[in-house]
């Protein structure tokens, strides 16, 4: 989720995201091997809203909150068509990635002292993260893997509540788009 070394994870902490198994195969080596946060437990994905309330804030009445924001969203396909990087990340990029951003605006709405990534970016960049501080050689050697491997197209369904337990992350929640 965070694009991050996994050592800075807390007990407590919570995210939204899309989880998207079609992708796994695809990624899953390379994220297994080159994402902290794959190692700690988090399926490929896209983020929605990392970081989002701490857990012991979660109860019933956010779980309905965050049902009716996900379910006023409709489902759709996502094709991640191409590569992409950041500051010493590689990632996936979904085409389009308007509904991302609609799940994004929608959470952030309902939730605004919780700023996509804790507002360090002007603009939340909707991703799949397959490898984080690797050297070039070896981004690159993964980038011309996936590229490969591509396209990948998902049917986008769900919204998933994930919560650090110390060690791990754990799925708590999954709310279904177009519910309302």
């Amino acid at each position: 989720m965070a694009d991050e070394d996994a050592q800075a994870f807390r007990a407590g902490q919570s995210g939204l995201i899309v989880r998207v198994p079609e992708a796994e195969p695809l990624v899953g080596a390379w994220r297994d091997t080159l994402d902290p946060s794959s190692r700690a437990g988090v399926p490929a994905h896209v983020t929605v809203l990392f970081p989002f309330l701490d857990a012991s804030r979660v109860d019933e009445r956010v779980h309905r909150a965050i049902g009716e924001v996900v379910g006023g969203q409709q489902p759709f396909e996502a094709r991640f068509e191409q590569c992409g990087r950041f500051p010493g990340v590689l990632y996936l990029a979904p085409d389009p990635d308007t509904g991302f951003r609609r799940l994004t605006e929608a959470i952030v709405e309902r939730w605004p002292e919780n700023p996509p990534f804790g507002g360090q970016f002007d603009d939340a960049v909707p991703h799949l993260t397959v490898a984080q501080g690797q050297t070039e050689a070896v981004m690159r050697k993964a980038e011309a893997d996936l590229l490969a491997g591509l396209p990948v197209v998902a049917q986008i369904s769900a919204v998933e509540l994930l919560v650090h337990d110390g060690t791990r992350w754990r799925k708590r929640a999954t709310f279904p788009l177009g519910r309302t």
